[in-house]
């Protein structure tokens, strides 16, 4: 089945992964990004070669208008929307929380947090004809984050909260919500909060001895974007290597 998604961070890492797979499915998708024009036009290109359609839309998740202005531009291109992946967020340098400035945790919690809550409340209003959001929240939401970013697995911990209320609202209309958590990936986050090594070094520490890849997590998303998860709704899923 066909399907018309929004994906907000659909750029880079995780959020270009699940990406790349709808696209090799045929679906449709909205590549939300908020600075790097090229490398979304490349992940535009890349769903196009493999047979879906798509847009770039700029934008910031932490700005209502910019949500609003994300999902009008996927409705106008593509008709009504099907999935939503809520996959926008920061990380910061290492530090304990009483070495934290506001400035850090303002902006942690305007994009990882008011930004997801914009973008699923957006969701909430406009799959009409049902469908499925997920939510990239982090192992770190169970874990804690101590003296690395207890900041950042704070505002992770709520969307897991955020996927079990929605998905008691919305499931009446058809609307499956769902919490996914990484473990340690390989993307260019880690490099973003000053520790490009980070899943390499740590990464032997999981089960599975290794750090995860990007793909094996969007591979996660799309199944829950699929009907192939038609009945998985208020789940919280790891993909941590057992970790």
């Amino acid at each position: 089945m066909s399907r018309a998604i929004v994906i907000t961070g659909g750029s880079r890492g995780i959020g270009r992964a699940a990406a790349l797979q709808a696209g090799a499915r045929g679906w449709s998708v909205a590549v939300n990004y908020v600075r790097d024009a090229a490398a979304a036009e490349e992940v535009v290109a890349g769903i196009a070669k493999a047979g879906g359609k798509a847009i770039a839309v700029q934008g910031d998740v932490a700005e209502e208008a910019d949500v609003l202005r994300l999902f009008d531009a996927a409705e106008t291109a593509f008709g009504p929307l099907s999935g939503v992946v809520v996959n926008s967020g920061v990380v910061a340098p290492p530090s304990r929380l009483a070495d934290m400035d506001l400035a850090r945790l303002r902006r942690m919690f305007d994009i990882n947090l008011l930004g997801a809550m914009l973008t699923a409340r957006e969701g909430a209003r406009r799959l009409t004809q049902g469908g499925s959001i997920v939510l990239v929240s982090s192992a770190a939401a169970r874990l804690g984050g101590p003296n690395e970013y207890v900041d950042y697995a704070a505002s992770k911990g709520a969307l897991d909260t955020l996927a079990i209320g929605l998905s008691k609202e919305l499931g009446p209309q058809g609307i499956r919500v769902n919490s996914i958590r990484p473990g340690l990936i390989e993307t260019d986050i880690h490099a973003s909060g000053g520790q490009p090594d980070r899943a390499r070094r740590l990464g032997t520490s999981a089960p599975l001895g290794r750090p995860g890849r990007a793909d094996e997590v969007g591979e996660a998303i799309v199944w829950l974007l699929s009907d192939a998860a038609s009945y998985v709704t208020g789940s919280i899923m790891d993909v941590t290597g057992g970790r």
